[in-house]
């Protein structure tokens, strides 16, 4: 192993991979991890059910805690990353400088730290993915785990292979919808462990797959994962914290929205929601919590957690990462700010729960309210919930069927526990044509989805919508242009949108392929995004 990694630029992708390799059945020296420290090799991690175990689990820690380009744990990909990433990368946040403003302003380069970073640990997570499910079908050939423990634990790895993947597509790639057929470049989908020199040069000759492609295969892991996953799990988190056949089909309805495939959204959305409210699943016990706080408040406690990624206080992205400290003030650091821009939107009912509950102030901004440990840093990233299953639902309902009057009771579902005035809650009359009712749905992901993650997403998805495109990259608010008068949920913003939109059509909607990739990977640097 030594003599590949000195053949190979310490921060290369491939490297990376390599390094993911040996950590998914190691101890890590940086932190501690999520499972015990038993550190064993490669060649004996599935030689009993209890490495296998341990080997499955250091998969999951992959997903929560990556080495940042420093070597610390920033948490990149999914345990605070992706959550802070996307966010900075919309409008409906605002970055209090300096920490997240390459992202925020779109001034990254082909070095940037953030871009590194998440492009590295998220094929790092695939390829501890790819070693595990490698390294599970021999545990079976050999008799060490049962067919049935095989296929759950290659399901578990195929659904975070699968989740990665896709935060790749929408980081680096155009969404599904810039060509017809989607045949433009995607990302390098990577299904292969890089454990030999032989591999090492397959993956160094792999160029990109096209988005096509990609879907293609997320779909194909994610079908896998639904057919190989149990329902749920007898220890708590664990129905929470690790993968399940709902969770692998939640995954399929957001996929599907991204490929603009509306009836296969309708038809994966309907295996686990009901045809009548109160909308509960018969997969998985998934309900919305009675309060917007619940899911929050309650962090791995409720129902309507279909899959977050576990923190706890031996394990966590710190002070430098923590979805906690970076979106609370006081005791946080309240690094990432709540905008005016939807704070002050019309669609946001003044006296809408969210306001009360899941925001708060320091008399100078706004802050999200989601996330309650800033001091120990214990709150799950809540990678998906319910609520996104059902509003995923309604708009493809919406897109498919004139005022579809189900799209409306699944849109009525999550927003009137939080709009409780009756005058303030939606009938079919609000609605005037169909694309009334997808623009109402498209509103309420944004208010119930801030402080997420989610908003870069549907930036990417809807850049090439006919209808309700973003346009690329919308304007945002600086810090430093607002008063704590800004905020004003009465009255839409009106100030200053300093940070100036940037097109759909500009090189800088993508990030471009790392520094450390190209300069070793001569495949991918002749496959560069234009312009980086």
């Amino acid at each position: 192993m030594k003599s590949i990694i000195k053949k190979i630029n310490i921060r290369s992708s491939v490297t990376v991979m390599i390094i993911g390799l040996t950590l998914s059945v190691s101890s890590c020296k940086k932190f501690t991890d999520l499972v015990p420290n038993n550190s064993f090799a490669e060649e004996t991690a599935f030689t009993t059910p209890d490495r296998v175990a341990q080997a499955v689990n250091g998969v999951y820690s992959a997903a929560q805690a990556g080495a940042y380009t420093d070597g610390s744990n920033r948490g990149y990909p999914f345990g605070a990353a992706n959550t802070e990433q996307q966010d900075a990368r919309g409008e409906d946040v605002i970055a209090v400088p300096s920490f997240y403003l390459i992202t925020y302003e779109t001034t990254n380069a082909t070095n940037s730290p953030n871009g590194t970073a998440m492009w590295e640990t998220l094929y790092a997570l695939i390829n501890r993915a790819n070693v595990v499910i490698e390294g599970v079908q021999g545990a079976l050939a050999n008799g060490v785990i049962s067919a049935d423990l095989a296929k759950q634990y290659e399901g578990e790895a195929r659904f975070l292979r699968a989740l990665a993947h896709h935060e790749l597509l929408i980081h680096y790639a155009r969404p599904y919808g810039h060509t017809s057929g989607a045949t433009h470049p995607g990302v390098p989908y990577r299904t292969t462990p890089v454990n030999t020199p032989e591999r090492v040069t397959q993956n160094l000759s792999q160029g990109r797959n096209t988005v096509k492609e990609c879907y293609d295969k997320i779909i194909e892991d994610l079908t896998y994962s639904e057919n190989s996953l149990p329902a749920t799990y007898s220890t708590a988190n664990l129905k929470i914290t690790h993968a399940t056949k709902g969770a692998a089909i939640a995954l399929k309805t957001r996929i599907y929205l991204h490929m603009n495939n509306w009836s296969k959204v309708i038809e994966e959305g309907n295996k686990i929601v009901s045809s009548t409210a109160p909308f509960k699943s018969s997969v998985g016990s998934y309900e919305l919590a009675g309060s917007p706080d619940a899911p929050f408040s309650q962090n791995y406690g409720t129902n309507e957690s279909v899959f977050s990624i576990e923190n706890n206080t031996n394990r966590n992205s710190g002070t430098n990462g923590a979805i906690s400290t970076m979106y609370s003030k006081t005791p946080g650091r309240g690094l990432i700010a709540i905008s005016p821009i939807i704070w002050n939107t019309a669609s946001w009912k003044p006296n809408d729960l969210r306001r009360s509950l899941l925001a708060t102030n320091d008399g100078r901004a706004y802050f999200s309210n989601k996330y309650r440990d800033p001091a120990t840093f214990t709150d799950a990233n809540p990678i998906i919930r319910y609520s996104e299953v059902l509003l995923n639902l309604a708009e493809a309902l919406a897109r498919t069927n004139s005022l579809d009057l189900r799209a409306l009771a699944l849109l009525n579902a999550v927003r009137n526990r939080a709009v409780t005035t009756v005058a303030d809650q939606y009938t079919i009359a609000n609605f005037v044509t169909p694309n009334s009712l997808i623009q109402a749905i498209l509103d309420e992901r944004r208010i119930e989805f801030l402080a997420e993650g989610h908003r870069w997403g549907d930036i990417h998805r809807l850049a090439t919508d006919p209808v309700f495109s973003t346009g690329g990259i919308p304007a945002k608010v600086s810090f430093a242009n607002t008063t704590f008068a800004s905020w004003n949920s009465s009255t839409p913003y009106a100030g200053s949108r300093s940070v100036a939109a940037i097109p759909y059509a500009d090189y800088r909607f993508v990030w471009p392929i790392p520094l450390s990739e190209t300069t070793n990977n001569p495949t991918l640097k002749a496959q560069q995004n234009p312009t980086w």
